[in-house]
């Protein structure tokens, strides 16, 4: 489902990552690698949210729709256990340099149920005894990716078999299916209760449930009190939703998930070879948009994610790049891998801060109403409300005093202050200046021309009342919920 974009040279961002495989000397670096034990050290004690899933996927260069065996990238179907363990703990170990802890693996029937399994199980066997989380995953064949289980008996007994062996491993997690599109809710409750009711025995914690259709609904699973206390599985791309621009807006999807506590984003991904810049001012590029809107409501929520792809060949997603001559692993994008690491909760982001001249005069328009930011009846009254754009000065604002991403605003025409005051829903006010922290705003920067105006003093964003469209609409402070009526065009005039 992922679309192959063109390359380009990321030279200043590629990161070599100090791992290759000594397959010349493949008996001493066998001899090294302990075989991994029944019961690893559990990792996560975290159960009162998935902030601790912090994840990379490992997929087959064909996109893990196969027919056949699923052989990650840099595997290959010849390879033996120990081969597979050798070249996992390479791969893994470059995956944990990114920060993560959590390694998706994709099943299938043939890859369970033939020959490859004995070797293919090296990789879950790996990444549980260094204590990394692995969630398991179910993906139909690529003759059908219809949503739908392609043969339940085959189905059914691959699962028999993986759960079977990995039911004792607190580290390993079970996604029952990848994106049941094919199913309508009344459906795809049924399936999920079925393998509830056969694997009875297995936490319920370490079960993942994904959304209805492509797994992007998990509130439909989540209301169901019979599935309390699992996990839910969530996927956001850009093309899911093509209204969305802002920054704002791609902080939306998380944001209106009911049961973030219990949800992993366990797939949402960006190109990663295209030298974009992932930390800078958005502009109008969608791309840019989505990924800080995902990772910064993901940091905020406290939600897991596991980043589509770590690694991949093929695929301009991908975290990192498989080189199959030195078995070298490098990083794609250092900005990528900033704010992922954000998403999971480690590091920290610079806020978009806008710049403006302070000599200059702008005209400040709401999204939702379209409509000016306006100092009513071009009186010097404190009243700020809106109203249709007419050019008048009342209109006409600067944006003084700059200092550490605040400003202050003030209106041309009676030269007071833009003012905040009092509790989350009060009227803004126009005063004079007082050098307090009520008159200061920090202006970000979400792309597509439009900005978040947020109250030093109240922490409370510029808001339009009830998201009137309405000429005389209040202009109040309220909490920012990414709402349109909350966010402004900034133009100079």
């Amino acid at each position: 489902m992922f679309f192959n974009l063109i390359r380009s040279d990321m030279s200043k961002y590629v990161l070599m990552i100090s791992v290759i495989f000594f397959l010349s000397c493949k008996r001493n670096v066998e001899a090294q690698i302990s075989i991994p034990t029944e019961t690893p050290l559990i990792l996560d004690t975290i159960t009162t949210s998935t902030v601790n899933f912090k994840g990379l996927n490992w997929a087959d260069p064909r996109d893990n729709f196969v027919d056949d065996w699923l052989v990650l990238t840099g595997l290959n179907s010849t390879d033996n256990y120990t081969a597979t363990l050798v070249k996992s703990d390479s791969i893994l170990a470059a995956f944990s340099l990114t920060g993560a802890n959590t390694i998706r693996l994709p099943i299938n029937p043939p890859t369970v149920l033939q020959n490859w399994w004995a070797s293919y199980r090296a990789a879950i066997d790996r990444a549980s005894a260094k204590g990394m989380k692995v969630i398991i995953a179910c993906w139909e064949g690529a003759s059908s990716k219809d949503g739908i289980v392609d043969n339940e008996s085959a189905f059914w007994e691959m699962w028999n078999e993986v759960v079977n062996r990995y039911k004792t491993n607190a580290n390993v997690y079970f996604e029952v299916f990848n994106e049941p599109h094919g199913y309508n809710i009344s459906e795809l409750k049924v399936l999920y209760l079925k393998w509830l009711a056969n694997y009875a025995d297995i936490p319920k914690r370490r079960i993942l449930l994904d959304g209805v259709g492509y797994a992007n609904d998990v509130n439909s699973i989540g209301d169901d009190n019979r599935f309390d206390s699992c996990l839910l599985s969530y996927h956001e791309y850009t093309w899911f939703d093509s209204t969305y621009k802002t920054v704002a807006d791609w902080e939306m999807p998380v944001k209106t998930i009911n049961y973030p506590k219990r949800t992993v984003v366990t797939e949402f991904g960006i190109p990663m070879t295209n030298g974009k810049n992932y930390l800078q001012s958005p502009g109008y590029d969608v791309e840019i948009t989505y990924f800080q809107g995902m990772t910064n409501q993901m940091h905020d929520l406290g939600v897991g994610g596991v980043y589509w792809p770590g690694l991949r060949a093929g695929d301009s997603f991908s975290l990192l790049t498989y080189n199959g001559v030195t078995a070298a692993l490098t990083t794609n994008n250092i900005s990528g891998i900033t704010r992922l690491q954000y998403a999971w909760g480690t590091g920290n982001i610079a806020p978009l801060n806008a710049s403006f001249t302070p000599e200059n005069l702008y005209k400040i328009i709401n999204r939702n109403s379209n409509k000016s930011l306006d100092v009513n009846d071009t009186s010097i009254t404190a009243i700020i409300s809106q109203w249709d754009y007419s050019a008048s000065i009342n209109q006409q604002w600067k944006f003084t005093n700059p200092e550490y991403g605040y400003f202050s605003i003030v209106n041309t025409y009676s030269n007071k202050f833009l003012s905040s005051n009092g509790a989350v829903g009060t009227k803004i006010t126009q005063n004079n200046f007082n050098g307090l922290s009520n008159q200061r705003w920090q202006i970000i920067d979400i792309g597509f021309g439009y900005y978040k105006i947020i109250n030093k003093s109240t922490e409370f964003a510029l808001d339009v009342n009830g998201s009137s469209i309405l000429n005389g609409g209040a202009i109040i402070q309220w909490n920012w919920n990414d709402g349109i009526n909350q966010q402004w065009q900034i133009l100079q005039l």
